[in-house]
């Protein structure tokens, strides 16, 4: 389920029962806690814990115990009215509210009262009869991790996920305060990777004065954090986990550090200062010798040399066959404006294109064996691959077949059906739009499109997109295409077959040429 509440970069700071009993000290944390989130303009909530204690601890231990929680339950004890004054506090400063639950009847306080999240404790996240009473509050919630193995965690999100519940998952570290050797902090990216569309953040009970951790769950992928806090006076010491309003200041001021510092998730665009500090690095090509308009250049009329100036013509781009449309004295540059470069041959967009499919592959985590072949579908020639177009990796062809197929960012499908070939598709990274039989539709990773013998169909992807075929046998001589066109081309003027990534085929593949006018966009994608 897609979360509907905004957990990204929100501060949970818990009061637990810092308030020690007094409406005007929890006040005080309150106005202490929202004063220091203003000033890191951070997204805050402030947390509560409710234990209806009457029923809630038993009876015996209430009088004698060796519980050591029972006791600070019992005096810092607040009622309803109280709480109610605190929760009003939070609303005045602009916070949104959390509450933990840790029985039923507290549910249903915490939904009167019109709190904004509930919380699972860690210890509650086996609690079967608490988690159905959370689960029907309809409230967005974050559960806890600590002490819960990973068939646990699976479990509580089979259970939320059964019941259309908006969650968030706070990795944490049930020992109070934890040690070092105890923070795993891996296991942040472990949840980011075994349940992508959900937040996971990061709570422990750390030394207060601990900065690096919050930096490095961030780069790990954390988008929540959780801290106990609370105001230390002359009567009133913290414990060794709880933060104070300093502290939690320069906990924020660590994340938003470590925020600027990690940046998007998106490919890095270069900034000119960058681009500039390496061109001064660059070798320039020169001529070692007088050159005349007209000449072809060869490597032994020229040298490297740093530095390379704009629009120069440098090393990285050399290939002989250049020729010079001006005269350049001896140690003169060569300007990219002056040159006649020779175009690359139409098999070298293919190798290009071959670096992208395998990224691509790559970072939605598919792995292909090392026997297979690689089918470029070049319905208006090499050249134009990368507008029209699509890989497609043969896994299985018999009586069924299987097909892994590519398409890179603004590639187009031109449409076409089968006559004998029954075929679905079902997307497994990022979005394809698909239009079958005059209907578009846009699928991600996930969904499924079947497309019957006789049926029009093209596709086509702005973000690309990887997605399985799977079909019916497939025969080399039943695509029919709507422009005719591609009808007329010879199989290998648009089909380019290689045996695994086809390295050393490419280059040796004779070439037909052809004069066709690649259709527009609305052309390409009709059905």
């Amino acid at each position: 389920m897609l979360s509907q509440f905004n957990f990204q970069d929100l501060f949970v700071l818990d009061m637990a029962n810092n308030h020690q009993g007094s409406v005007e000290h929890g006040t005080n944390i309150i106005r202490s806690m929202a004063e220091v989130a203003r000033k890191n303009d951070a997204r805050a909530a402030l947390k509560f814990q409710f234990r209806q204690l009457d029923t809630f601890v038993h009876p015996d231990h209430r009088v004698s115990t060796t519980n050591k929680h029972v006791p600070r339950f019992l005096s810092t004890e607040l009622k309803r009215p109280d709480y109610q004054r605190m929760l009003d506090v939070i609303r005045e400063e602009g916070m949104i509210s959390i509450c933990t639950p840790f029985d039923e009847e507290s549910v249903d306080v915490i939904v009167d009262m019109g709190f904004d999240i509930l919380k699972v404790a860690s210890c509650s996240a086996k609690d079967w009869p608490l988690l159905e009473k959370i689960a029907s509050a309809g409230l967005p919630v974050i559960f806890s991790t600590g002490g819960l193995n990973i068939g646990d965690i699976d479990n509580l999100v089979s259970f939320m996920d059964h019941r259309g519940v908006d969650y968030a998952i706070m990795y944490c570290v049930a020992i109070y305060p934890t040690p070092e050797a105890e923070f795993h902090l891996n296991q942040i990216e472990y949840l980011r990777s075994r349940y992508p569309s959900t937040t996971i953040g990061w709570s422990t009970h750390e030394d207060p004065d601990e900065a690096a951790a919050v930096t490095i769950a961030y780069a790990k992928g954390a988008r929540m954090f959780e801290r106990h806090v609370g105001v230390a006076t002359d009567e009133i010491k913290l414990n060794a986990y709880s933060s104070t309003p300093a502290q939690v200041d320069k906990w924020m001021e660590t994340h938003r550090h470590a925020k600027a510092l990690c940046g998007g998730v998106s490919p890095r665009p270069v900034p000119k200062a960058e681009a500039d500090s390496i061109l001064d690095l660059k070798r320039g090509v020169f001529a070692k010798e007088p050159l005349s308009a007209g000449e072809v250049l060869t490597r032994d009329k020229v040298f490297f040399a740093m530095p390379a100036t704009e629009g120069q013509f440098d090393s990285g781009l050399w290939r002989d066959g250049v020729v010079l449309g001006a005269d350049v004295g001896v140690n003169g540059q060569l300007m990219l404006a002056d040159l006649d470069i020779p175009a690359d041959p139409e098999w070298s967009v293919l190798k290009s294109v071959i670096h992208d499919v395998k990224a691509m592959l790559n970072e939605a985590r598919i792995p292909l064996s090392s026997e297979f072949s690689a089918e470029f579908s070049h319905h208006y020639g090499m050249e134009t691959f990368r507008e029209v177009g699509a890989t497609i990796i043969d896994c299985i062809n018999r009586e069924y077949c299987k097909k892994i197929i590519v398409q890179l960012p603004g590639q187009k499908h031109p449409p076409h059906y089968h006559q004998r070939k029954e075929e679905s598709f079902q997307v497994l990274h990022g979005e394809l739009h698909v239009n079958i039989d005059g209907r578009e539709r846009v699928l991600r990773p996930g969904d499924i499109a079947l497309v019957q013998p006789g049926v029009w169909h093209s596709f086509w992807t702005d973000t690309g997109c990887i997605f399985e075929e799977v079909s019916t046998t497939h025969y080399n001589d039943d695509s029919f295409y709507a422009d005719k066109k591609i009808a007329q081309m010879p199989r290998a003027a648009r089909k380019t077959k290689v045996q695994h990534w086809g390295r050393f085929q490419l280059a040796s593949m004779p070439v037909v040429r052809l004069s066709v006018v690649v259709p527009t966009a609305k052309e390409s994608v009709g059905g």
